[in-house]
């Protein structure tokens, strides 16, 4: 009898029906994205001092938390789309008021709470579409899957977004570049709320509802191993939040400009978005775990020490560093397959378990700025590259914890027949 299945087709292990979505994602991360590489600097070069600059960045980095700890479970209980139009709306709501009235000012106490409700809006833009591709991607192709989603995500925020920014600074200023995200947001949102279809479920009860958005805290209790992997996800986004904030100050006693840091950074999320895809389709084929701990935990632990020194190896020279920093970026991509592997581990509750982990990538953002503002002027740049190997090396043992529990049981019965 013939198949009546209508599902959409698979293409590289992504359903067709989502990379519409991914067009969305990456046109809204862009506007996030254009100020990201420089603010720091261009904040200072108006009065603040680093330590400030460091703390802004970092309490911004709280609201980017809380947003992408409620984008799994505002996901679940009230579907991805309605929860991308919340992220949207809170997104140019703060980057209206950062800009009349925050800037204008560069008050500390405006500048805060603007800036925040605009870290609020993306990760409950991004992440909730995740949950989305978790949910509807086949399950043994979700690590080509979510690796896709992280090329549209990285290459939005870090290749098309420096790349904007290096080439309108020039033309329309700081403030103009910030004034003209708000047309790349407009846009992404409008092509998933038009050109993305389907929903996750059949909407559910309040009561519902109100149990599903307790999920997000409820379930690393009940499965502590969703914890661990909120930690490792957190510690794989430390040096991608925290190099920003310090790196183009620490080159520039090298003789880089900061035309050239945004191209350094550039190359490294130029090579991170072609990795996700390759350590994507690595772990569906070694191991998601083994993929994590090798290629993210330890090549990343090697890189910092490498970045450390690389400057003072490479004096003005470009080149070198873009070089150093396209492996930093590669091995930054080990890290993608977590997002496959810890929905793993609670599949019926995939929405609370995306919770714990975009809670861990906001975490980043705050945690690897606020590493740079609590030690930078203490250890230097190097003091906070050393932190940030050290902990890239403590993500391979709490790694190793996430495993399923049919994965153990199999171990376990290979031990019991060899004694």
């Amino acid at each position: 009898m013939a198949s009546t299945n209508k599902e959409p087709r698979t293409i590289l292990g992504l359903r067709t029906d989502l990379v519409w979505g991914l067009v969305g994602v990456l046109l809204f991360i862009v506007g996030d994205g254009v100020e990201q590489a420089w603010i720091s600097p261009y904040l200072i070069e108006r009065g603040m001092t680093m330590p400030q600059s460091a703390t802004l960045i970092s309490i911004y980095g709280i609201a980017v938390a809380l947003g992408a700890w409620f984008s799994g479970v505002f996901a679940e209980a009230w579907g991805p789309r309605v929860t991308m139009l919340i992220g949207a709306g809170a997104w140019i709501l703060g980057q209206v008021l950062f800009l009349l009235i925050a800037l204008p000012t560069m008050s500390f106490a405006i500048l805060i709470p603007t800036y925040c409700i605009r870290g609020f809006g993306y990760p409950l833009f991004c992440y909730s579409f995740l949950v989305w591709v978790t949910y509807k991607n086949p399950q043994k192709t979700l690590g080509a899957a979510v690796g896709w989603f992280y090329l549209a995500f990285t290459g939005g925020l870090y290749i098309v977004a420096n790349s904007y920014a290096s080439l309108m600074i020039p033309v329309i200023g700081h403030v103009g570049v910030l004034w003209s995200a708000i047309g790349w947001v407009v846009l992404g949102t409008m092509i998933v709320l038009f050109f993305v279809k389907g929903t996750l479920r059949e909407k559910a009860p309040f009561k519902e509802q109100i149990k599903i958005l307790l999920s997000g805290i409820t379930i690393m209790k009940d499965n502590p191993r969703i914890g661990i992997g909120g930690v490792v996800r957190m510690i794989n986004g430390i040096s991608q939040f925290g190099l920003p904030v310090f790196y183009p100050v620490f080159l520039r006693q090298f003789g880089f400009s900061t035309e050239q840091w945004l191209g350094i950074w550039a190359v490294a999320f130029g090579v991170n978005i072609l990795f996700n895809l390759i350590w994507g389709v690595v772990g569906d084929k070694i191991g998601w775990r083994r993929t994590i701990q090798i290629f993210g935990g330890f090549g990343c632990g090697c890189t910092m020490l490498l970045m450390a020194f690389a400057p003072a190896w490479f004096t003005g020279d470009f080149l070198m560093m873009s070089v150093v920093s396209g492996i930093y970026g590669a091995f930054l991509a080990g890290f993608c397959p977590i997002s496959a592997l810890v929905p793993s581990l609670e599949p019926t509750r995939k929405g609370a378990t995306m919770s714990v982990l975009s809670l861990g990538a906001g975490l980043a953002s705050f945690v690897g700025p606020a590493i740079v503002a609590l030690s930078f002027v203490s250890i230097g740049a190097h003091g906070v590259l050393y932190i940030f190997s050290i902990l890239y090396f403590i993500s391979i043992p709490l790694t190793g914890f996430l495993r399923e529990k049919t994965e153990e049981n199999k171990e376990k019965l290979h031990e019991i027949g060899n004694v």
